[in-house]
């Protein structure tokens, strides 16, 4: 029997991890971040970045028993089995690659208009900007997948190559910086709002479960799958944490909170001024544009994996121009949420989305730990952490941003109310 050619190596690996995660989120959720946390954003970095290293814990092991190119999707499926359960969640992943495309048009289109100058109306300006950059994403995978692939793999170099540049120069700016106080333990938001804070801006890291995707093709897959979750993983969370320590050291919270939606742009102006601010931006726009063009087709991919599985109709499976009619329905419903939800309610959506299904992730893994030869007590401890960040997450949400959680609920309800319909009409 012929041998699968294994042809992506440690470092494409890690790149896939890497480049799924400092994808469009950071520029999307800092100023965010900072409005909740203050002076503990860098913990609050910490504290997502540690959730989703003890989830990798599960992806690892799955990875290797299950290898896969339907990831996520095919682990719930091995641990519920293609149950009403199992569909309502797939069918959760694929809504939340749709938010998560929300979420990084919503940055393209509060960043876009700064570069231009074209500031006459902050509001039409993001809804066209952000509107046309999905327009042109969808239009170049109906073009070409390979296209999308060598966007990709130039943004991911190109945007950490920025970001290195920005943290680097950053720290030795912070030295005589009178904000640098803001860091300070008295700036600190209380432990339980530091955790939700964390939480709401957990959607900054759950690129790394592409790896799955991967899995199959990863060469020396026991060895240099779990080198790849780990690596990239701890590489995102240091970066996370130093760019958030060097953006609350260089700005005034007001300042920051003012420019919420490019937080990091104005973070750059005290260190190289206007210039850092356009290179920052233009930063955000590659890493914006590059993760649209990449998560509309994992998003795409995913709801053909899904309708594949018999958990959505077989109308899915239909092509339009040669790609999976996922792809434009993926599209037309990102363009509806970018346009009528707010940032804090799409990143709050995203983070609960993503926090079920990395917690039922680690239910599977610690279901089948047996079987995977995995510790299940790592993952339990992944699923109780996942659940008690959910609900401290809607309580903290509830209070200031009821009309997320409600959205949030909404769509898990509506997953569910689907796949129930859909199973009850297969019988």
């Amino acid at each position: 029997m012929k041998k699968p050619n294994k042809s992506i190596g440690l470092k494409e690996a890690i790149s896939i991890g890497i480049g799924g995660m400092v994808g469009g989120g950071i520029f999307a959720v800092l100023g965010l971040a900072v409005t909740l946390a203050k002076g503990g954003t860098p913990m609050a970095f910490l504290l997502a970045g540690i959730l989703a290293l003890i989830t990798s814990y599960s992806y690892i092991n799955l990875s290797k028993a299950y290898p896969d190119r339907g990831g996520t999707v095919k682990f719930i499926n091995q641990g519920f089995g293609t149950s009403v359960f199992s569909g309502a969640i797939n069918n959760l992943l694929w809504v939340s690659y749709i938010i998560m495309l929300s979420l990084y048009a919503s940055a393209f289109g509060s960043y876009a208009p700064n570069l231009a100058g074209i500031t006459q109306n902050k509001t039409i300006d993001f809804h066209i900007y952000a509107s046309a950059i999905i327009i042109l994403a969808t239009a170049i995978n109906y073009y070409s997948i390979k296209v999308v692939g060598k966007i990709e793999s130039y943004a991911v170099i190109i945007k950490l190559i920025i970001l290195m540049g920005f943290i680097g120069i950053g720290i030795y700016g912070l030295f005589g910086n009178p904000n640098l106080e803001q860091l300070n333990f008295s700036h600190w938001e209380t432990p339980i709002k530091l955790f939700a804070g964390g939480m709401v801006i957990f959607v900054a890291y759950e690129g790394f479960e592409l790896i799955a995707n991967a899995a199959p093709d990863i060469v020396a897959p026991h060895k240099n799958i779990a080198k790849a979750y780990y690596y990239s993983v701890i590489f995102v969370i240091l970066l996370y944490i130093l760019i958030a320590i060097v953006t609350v050291g260089s700005l005034p919270f007001k300042a920051i909170a003012h420019a919420q939606d490019y937080a990091l742009a104005e973070a750059a102006k005290p260190m190289l001024g206007k210039i850092g601010f356009s290179i920052i931006t233009v930063a955000a726009l590659i890493s914006t544009f590059s993760a649209i063009n990449a998560s509309l087709y994992g998003g795409s991919k995913v709801n053909y994996e899904i309708a594949e599985d018999d958990e959505l109709p077989h109308h899915f499976l239909a092509k339009f121009w040669n790609q999976p009619i996922g792809l434009l329905i993926t599209s037309i419903a990102t363009l509806c949420l970018v346009n009528v939800l707010k940032l804090e309610s799409i990143s709050t959506a995203g983070s609960v989305g993503f926090l079920i299904i990395f917690g039922v992730v680690n239910y599977v893994g610690f279901k089948l730990s047996k079987a995977i030869n995995g510790n299940k007590y790592i993952p339990l401890i992944g699923f109780i952490l996942c659940i008690a960040a959910l609900v401290i997450l809607i309580h903290q949400q509830y209070n200031s941003n009821l009309i997320g959680v409600i959205i949030a609920l909404s769509i898990i309800a509506f997953c569910f109310i689907l796949e129930y319909l859909y199973k009850k009409t297969k019988t």
